[in-house]
C-alpha cells in the first residue's frame, strides 16, 4: 500500500461487510492494531466504524466491540435495523450503511488526500469516482481469495489501490480462536447480522 507522509487519511469500516471478509479468511480484526497501522502511515483524521444495532435485545455481542471503539479514537456511526417479513413468512432484518458511508465520506473530503474503505460492496465505485474528482486517492480493502469473492470487480477496477485483507493479517489480523480483552476484535459480532442483513 501506499501512502505518503503528509497525507490526510480517513478510513470507512462497513462493519458488517469486514467481519464477513475476515471471517471467510478465517480471522478476527485486531481493531487497536489496524488504527495503530494507519496512524503511522500518514495523518490519520478520521477511523469511522459503521454498523446497524439491534436495539430491542438486552444484551448485543456486538456492544463491547462497538463500546471499545467508541472509547479508543473511533468514530462510531450506528442506527437501529429495521425488521420485517419476506414473501415467504421468515423474519428478516435489514440495516444497511451505505448511505452513511457516502454522506460522511463526501462531506469530509476536503479535509482529506486519501480514503480508505474496508468493503467489497459494488455500490460504493459510484462513491470513489466521485471523492476520485476531488483530487483524492481511495484505497479498497476486501478480498478476492474468499469462496466465493468478497469484492466486486467493478469496485476493485475503479479503486488507486486495491489491498486484499489477507495481506493484512500480520498487521492488524488475528486468528480465530484468540481474544485479547484488552483490544476487542468482531469476534462478538452477532452473526445474524451477518445472514441475514439486506
Amino acid at each position: 500500500m501506499i501512502f505518503y507522509p503528509e497525507e490526510r487519511i480517513a478510513l470507512f469500516i462497513d462493519g458488517s461487510n469486514l467481519y464477513a471478509t475476515a471471517r471467510s479468511l478465517d480471522m478476527e480484526i485486531d481493531y487497536k492494531q489496524l488504527r495503530r497501522y494507519f496512524a503511522e502511515q500518514g495523518r490519520l483524521i478520521r477511523a469511522f466504524y459503521y454498523t446497524a444495532l439491534l436495539e430491542d435485545q438486552e444484551y448485543s455481542p456486538l456492544r463491547p466491540l462497538v463500546d471499545w471503539l467508541d472509547y479508543n479514537g473511533f468514530t462510531l456511526v450506528t442506527k437501529p435495523v429495521k425488521e420485517f417479513v419476506d414473501e415467504s413468512g421468515r423474519r428478516k432484518i435489514k440495516g444497511n450503511m451505505d448511505i452513511e458511508i457516502a454522506v460522511d465520506m463526501l462531506n469530509i473530503s476536503e479535509q482529506l488526500d486519501h480514503v480508505v474503505l474496508f468493503s467489497g460492496d459494488g455500490d460504493f465505485r459510484r462513491l470513489l469516482e466521485a471523492v476520485q474528482r476531488r483530487g483524492l486517492r481511495a484505497t479498497v480493502i476486501s478480498s478476492n481469495r474468499t469462496k466465493p469473492s468478497m469484492i466486486a470487480d467493478e469496485l476493485r477496477r475503479q479503486a488507486d489501490q486495491f489491498v486484499d485483507l489477507e495481506n493484512m493479517r500480520d498487521l492488524f489480523g488475528r486468528p480465530v480462536s484468540h481474544q485479547d480483552d484488552d483490544a476487542p476484535m468482531d469476534a462478538g459480532y452477532e452473526e445474524h447480522l451477518e445472514t441475514q442483513m439486506v
